[in-house]
């Protein structure tokens, strides 16, 4: 991972830590309104309702074409058969759990630098919201050592380690869902000179985020991640048993994304959606919390090489269809994201597709 990356991708968050351990109501700095502008308009959809994120079995012929209609038509699906040892998923939570247990004051050792991404701290979009959002994270860019160090002085080693492990097998899975989408799309390994000479994207940037949401109090009012997209051109995410994890499906509303054991979520990101000229739409996502229970989640936030300029594919303009939006690095849309959040895209278009009236 370039260190590059982790200085484009600085947002001014500059809040309190909280020992959630200590809090018996939900503090009015955590109390978000009951119905935000998004929920006015799509209210959460109950289980009654037949919405369901598309589930895609990898060993299935037609996982390709399942691939594509789930990314036009959902910018997010779950995936089963990935080829992912249960074994290290099962790791990769304990190690994930056995940091946020930690004392606050030990974790506050590894701490993110005001200028630096990677370390222990609050969601990096916090400072774009009134209200502190219920969680903890860390964040990890490269090798995690000189925190890990910090948080357990005697065995660091063995948590490196296993961070090392559940990277490696995240970018594999992650090389062939990249080819699962733009094989959708008709792409083939000529048109994507930046995946390398084997066509395995070796060169990929990538970042590991383990997310901590305790049980709240007063979980109706808090948020436990606001809604936002992700920044990446993928999103692989490892859930634990507790719900939480809500999807934005255009003309339904918050749908949620079901913990369900071996499955892995995939989420379109923006620069995908750069990628397929507004083809594959990046997906709206938050997190809401649980009354008894704390939850788990792991994001292996995937993206191109960073000096990588991504633009509209070729194969996917023309008189008809011209570019929406203009090249940009990975590094220059961390930036511009970490500026503007969710206005980030938006600033990076240049034109409306001709069948839109405006």
């Amino acid at each position: 991972m370039r260190s590059k990356l982790s200085e484009d991708f600085q947002a001014p968050v500059h809040l309190k830590h909280q020992d959630f351990t200590s809090l018996q109501e939900l503090p009015d700095s955590f109390a978000w309104t009951q119905r935000s502008d998004d929920d006015s308009h799509y209210p959460s959809i109950g289980d009654s309702i037949s919405e369901h994120v598309p589930v895609i079995d990898l060993s299935d012929p037609n996982a390709l074409q399942l691939t594509g209609h789930a990314c036009k038509t959902w910018g997010v699906f779950q995936v089963t058969n990935h080829g992912v040892p249960s074994t290290l998923l099962d790791n990769m939570e304990h190690i994930t759990k056995t940091l946020f247990s930690l004392p606050v004051q030990q974790k506050l050792k590894a701490s993110r630098s005001p200028d630096r991404v990677a370390g222990y701290g609050v969601a990096r979009i916090s400072s774009f919201f009134p209200k502190q959002m219920w969680s903890e994270g860390f964040t990890i860019v490269g090798s995690p050592v000189e925190h890990f160090r910090q948080l357990w002085p005697e065995d660091y080693s063995k948590y490196c380690d296993g961070i090392k492990e559940y990277e490696e097998e995240m970018k594999r899975l992650a090389g062939r869902i990249m080819w699962l989408t733009l094989g959708s799309l008709g792409v083939t390994k000529e048109d994507i000179k930046w995946a390398g000479p084997k066509g395995d994207f070796q060169d990929s940037s990538a970042a590991l985020q383990l997310n901590h949401y305790p049980a709240c109090p007063d979980p109706d009012r808090a948020m436990g991640l606001a809604p936002h997209t992700d920044s990446t051109l993928l999103t692989i995410l490892y859930q634990d048993n507790t719900s939480g994890l809500q999807v934005m499906k255009e003309g339904a509303g918050w749908v949620t994304v079901p913990p369900v054991p071996g499955r892995l979520v995939i989420n379109v990101g923006d620069l995908l959606h750069i990628l397929s000229n507004g083809l594959y739409r990046s997906v709206l996502h938050r997190v809401k919390v649980n009354r008894s229970r704390q939850r788990i989640s792991v994001a292996y936030l995937y993206g191109p090489p960073s000096n990588v300029k991504i633009a509209p594919l070729s194969k996917l303009v023309g008189p008809s269809e011209p570019p929406l939006y203009r090249s940009v690095t990975w590094n220059e849309y961390l930036g511009t994201k970490a500026k503007h959040f969710n206005k980030a895209l938006s600033s990076f278009r240049i034109c409306v597709p001709l069948n839109v009236t405006v």
